[in-house]
Formats: C-alpha cells, structure tokens, sequence
C-alpha cells in the first residue's frame, strides 16, 4: 500500500444541542487505498463524512487534506475531494452524458476529453446518452460517482454506495470502485451495512461506535500477527495424548473427531506439521482460517446492527 497519506482525522470531536455526537476521532487513509468506515447506528458515520466534506462545521480537532487543515484551507482541500453522500441529485430529462457536463462547467480544468475518460472507466458507455430518469438505481449510482471523479479528487468519500442495489449491482459497483482506486490511485473512504462488501473491497476498515474510534482492521491480517489454522487429522479421539512439548506450546482447541484449531505464527507452521508427523499423527490438510469481519465486528461492538 502506498504510505502517503491524503486524510488525516486527528481527534475530531462534534458537539450538536450539547450531545457529543463524536468524540475524539482520529485515523489516517492513503492514496490509492480503500477504506471503510463501520459502526452500528448512529455511531457518527455519516456525521464524519459531513465534516470531511465540510457540510458539518468540527466542534474541536483537525481533518487534514494532503496535510492541509479544513478550517483553515477550505478552498484548496475541498478541490481535491470528490463525494456522493445520500443519493446522487441530477436533472432527469438530461442524459447521462448531458448532466456530466453540465457539472463539468462548475469546475476548473475539466475538459470534455476529462468527461469521456470517466465514462469509460465507469463503464457507462453503453447508456450515458439516455435519459437520467431511465436509469436503474446501479446506472444512478455509477453516474453519480462518475460526477464527483472529474476533477481528478485525490479523495473520493462515498456513503452507502451499493444501499438498495441487487447483487449484480453491488458487484458492479466494488469492481468500479477498485478499478478507480488502482487507474487513478484515488484514496475512497466509504461507508457501508454489507458487511461481506467492505470485507471484499476495502484494504482496511476502521470501526466507530457512540462516536469514538473502535479499532482499525487490516482486511489482509484480520487475527493480527498469529494466525488461525485447522488441521484436518484421521481422528482426534485420545490425540492429546500424541502431542509433543513443541505442540503443546501452541494455543489449540479441538473442534470435532476429525479436526483442530491451532493460534499460531505463520513461520511456526512447518515446525507445526512437522512435530505432529514425528507424533504419528496423519495430517491430510492444513488450511488458514480467516475471522470474518461479522465476527470482528460483533466482538468489538457488542453485536449491534450496522445502519
């Protein structure tokens, strides 16, 4: 992953009618990376995502754009960020194509070529001259986000993106949104309930809840530095008994007759197997096993529903 980063929240509070809606958030998101934001109701996403794009005012604390302050740099960072919040507005009897550049002429610098570019990239080729009323709630989705790419933001910050859309739309949209992140190397930070889609689509996930920061999650090492496998064995009846001192010191839990859940460092794995081996014990596979983002999730929060 790229190590620069393009947004900086550095323990941003928001205060509304003397409620502290959000407390002393503080997390980092890079270029290129994409990035999701998770917490059960009314944890305060949304409200991050407004404050970001500055439609909130902060209370207290600091959203730094390419190491820019909000407050004090507004102009210059809101150019570099690109947004769909809520559902995407455009004129229904304009085409696709007409309402991109309707919106193109409101910003610097994007050219009709710019306008061709992101139809392309997000696919809407095929339907970007018919009518904005005609489309599906997919083809809304992708035109929005294709709106709020124009004008090359380093940041694209989406809401709920893939809410209301059927599966094949979801897939659409996360093939879209990942193919955006590596052609343009734009950093997306988006909010989702699909829990399932943030774990295919996002390189990490930052979970908040009742407004303060929960933990932050790398999708490719979700049970940290040791991992979780299970070693599928002829039978486990009396197999303790088998177990060397070198087994014995790593964490492990017998699952059914036939199977074992080990904790353990990937690079202890071969001394792992080959102990058991030495033990008499027939291994015929060893698989990882990879703690869902549902599980972390309803550890970390305590089982509340994501809006």
């Amino acid at each position: 992953m790229n190590q620069e980063v393009v947004l900086e929240l550095r323990n941003v509070k928001k205060t509304i009618k003397n409620q502290r809606i959000i407390n002393d958030i503080s997390f980092d998101l890079y270029k290129g990376e994409v990035l999701g934001l998770l917490g059960p109701n009314g944890s305060g996403k949304t409200t991050t995502m407004r404050m970001i794009v500055g439609l909130m005012s902060l209370t207290d604390g600091e959203i730094l754009i390419s190491g820019n302050s909000i407050n004090e740099n507004f102009k210059e960072c809101i150019q570099q960020i690109g947004a769909m919040i809520e559902t995407p507005a455009f004129y229904p009897f304009y085409s696709g194509f007409n309402n991109l550049m309707y919106f193109s002429r409101m910003l610097d610098g994007v050219t009709k070529e710019r306008v061709l570019e992101v139809i392309e990239l997000l696919g809407l080729s095929n339907a970007i001259h018919k009518k904005f009323s005609t489309y599906s709630l997919g083809m809304k989705q992708r035109l929005g986000i294709a709106q709020a790419l124009l004008h090359r933001p380093s940041i694209l910050i989406l809401d709920e993106p893939t809410n209301g859309l059927d599966p094949a739309g979801v897939r659409e949209i996360r093939d879209y949104l990942k193919r955006i992140s590596e052609a343009e190397g734009t950093a997306i930070l988006l909010s989702s309930h699909l829990l399932s889609e943030i774990e295919l689509i996002c390189d990490r996930a930052v979970i908040i809840q009742n407004g303060h920061f929960v933990e932050s999650i790398d999708m490719g090492n979700q049970s940290g530095d040791k991992l979780l496998i299970e070693v599928v064995v002829s039978s486990t009846e009396n197999i303790e008994r088998k177990f060397s001192d070198v087994i014995k010191q790593f964490k492990y839990e017998l699952v059914d007759e036939k199977s074992i859940i080990f904790e353990i460092e990937e690079g202890n794995i071969p001394l792992l197997n080959k102990e058991l081996v030495k033990s008499g014990i027939e291994v015929y596979y060893i698989t990882r096993k990879k703690e869902s983002l549902e599980d972390l999730f309803i550890q970390l929060t305590g089982g509340n529903v994501i809006e």
